[in-house]
């Protein structure tokens, strides 16, 4: 039997953002076991902020602007400041998550994600908006046409509301989150920003324990 390793992310959130590199080198260092069978990776949506066209306060705007310094001095992230300039600020990450589900359905949802935080992060674009994921869509190869109508079913599906719902019921409440699962047992792994190699131990000492029990 192999265990799941479950990845709780949203794209919207900038300390997801931060951990990419670790997170990248730590599936690389996985790579052994995952092709043994041991280990499965699965990605899950948090649902950081749900559905709002009222702009952000600007406390909040402060507050998160704050945040993304504190990433880029403690980790080294780069981030366009610009954005809390350029754009209207919006208390909602549901409609990216959305766009992550969707291009899972074609096997695109890392490429999906990727472009959502390069677009966010780095070219201070809004993906709290609609034609924002829609160009992210088209660089990764979907039409706009079928993304936009896929978009509005998984809304009205509530697709996205039933992962977040797994999500909480599992524990995993704050972004990004790590837990291996096997057999209806889970155990959460730390996280560490900046080591892959402490999380690697952390996650083959859970698998042991898991396969022990």
């Amino acid at each position: 039997m192999s265990a799941t390793l479950i990845y709780c992310y949203d794209p919207m959130c900038s300390w997801c953002w931060g951990f990419q590199p670790t997170w990248k080198a730590l599936q690389a260092s996985l790579t052994p076991y995952i092709d043994k069978g041991e280990i499965q990776i699965q990605p899950m949506l948090g649902g950081l902020a749900v559905d709002s066209n009222a702009p952000m306060p600007l406390p909040m705007q402060a507050k998160l602007a704050g945040v993304w310094k504190q990433i880029e001095s403690q980790l080294g992230t780069q981030f366009n400041h610009n954005f809390w300039q350029d754009c209207q600020p919006r208390r909602s990450t549901y409609p990216a998550c959305r766009a992550c589900l969707v291009a899972r359905d074609q096997n695109l949802e890392k490429e999906m994600a990727a472009q959502i935080q390069q677009a966010y992060y780095l070219k201070a674009q809004n993906p709290s908006d609609l034609d924002t994921l829609a160009q992210c869509a088209v660089k990764i190869g979907l039409k706009e046409d079928g993304f936009l109508k896929a978009m509005e079913h998984c809304k009205k599906a509530e697709v996205l509301e039933q992962e977040v719902q797994i999500a909480r019921q599992l524990g995993l409440n704050s972004f990004p989150s790590l837990a291996l699962v096997m057999a209806n047992q889970i155990i959460q792994i730390p996280l560490d920003y900046l080591n892959a190699d402490q999380m690697l131990t952390d996650i083959l000492a859970a698998l042991a324990k898991l396969k022990n029990s």
